[in-house]
């Protein structure tokens, strides 16, 4: 049987494994990292979750953070001090048209909800081209059927996308008012093209005959549905994606994750 590793060596170990991991790594895969007998068979995991506020705490005061999101800890840049370590790299953060971020609201907000669900509080078609960036992004995923004529698939949405807005559940959602004002600085700032211009298939950029009926979304300008507005302003009930928490929500901000930086 191997001997204990002692409490510095292990702290080197998650350390170093956070560090070189692409993605947040939770307390089953930090357990797996160690051979029988390397930690106490019955306080193993407790003593990897006392480690890991022992690294928490040593980042304070520093320009990097040990962050719990929904799959597990992360390090990441602290988000005061993202815009400047974005410099390093010449790609620009991305930017989303309004219909998607309403989309994406409505299905954090209300899940699971249709597609339809959706077209009836936006008052505007969803194109497919939206709801299929939304699953391949892996923000959002079918996670069942609406047992009604046609049983239209019901969407929630993921540990990625609690993920990427840096939550640990969906308790974390902000307040509305707050969702709002997130997208009037995240939409595209873009002129709807005159007609014919732009067309063409396959290019970044290039126009969807989907995306058809959100065309008006994309202006700057353009004012969110007061149906938007009339979502519950409680927090969806937390499921299998979610952790629990008491803490309070976060504003929703672009993270940078150390050492490998996001650039989607």
């Amino acid at each position: 049987m191997d001997p204990l590793i002692d409490p510095l060596k292990l702290k080197q170990i998650l350390e170093a494994a956070l560090f070189a991991s692409d993605e947040p790594l939770g307390i089953d895969q930090l357990t797996r990292l160690f051979a029988h007998g390397e930690l106490d068979s019955e306080e193993g995991r407790a003593q990897i979750r006392a480690t890991l506020d022992e690294l928490t705490a040593d980042a304070e005061g520093r320009g990097y953070e040990l962050q719990r999101v929904a799959s597990g800890y992360r390090y990441q840049v602290r988000q005061e001090f993202a815009e400047w370590v974005s410099r390093l790299w010449e790609e620009k953060p991305p930017r989303y048209s309004r219909a998607l971020l309403e989309t994406l609201a409505l299905i954090a907000y209300k899940q699971p909800v249709t597609r339809g669900d959706i077209e009836d509080i936006r008052g505007v078609a969803v194109s497919q081209n939206i709801m299929r960036t939304l699953v391949e992004r892996s923000w959002i995923r079918v996670v069942g059927q609406r047992e009604v004529p046609g049983r239209p698939s019901l969407y929630g949405t993921t540990k990625a996308f609690l993920d990427y807005f840096n939550l640990k559940s969906l308790d974390q959602l902000p307040p509305l008012p707050e969702i709002r004002a997130l997208i009037e600085t995240m939409v595209l700032e873009e002129a709807v093209p005159e007609a014919g211009a732009g067309a063409g298939t396959g290019a970044e950029g290039a126009a969807d005959p989907d995306d058809a009926a959100d065309t008006d979304d994309v202006v700057t300008g353009e004012m969110i549905p007061e149906d938007f507005m009339d979502l519950e302003e409680a927090a969806p009930e937390t499921g299998e994606d979610a952790l629990e928490t008491d803490e309070p929500a976060p504003h929703l901000a672009d993270v940078v994750i150390l050492p490998n930086v996001s650039r989607e």
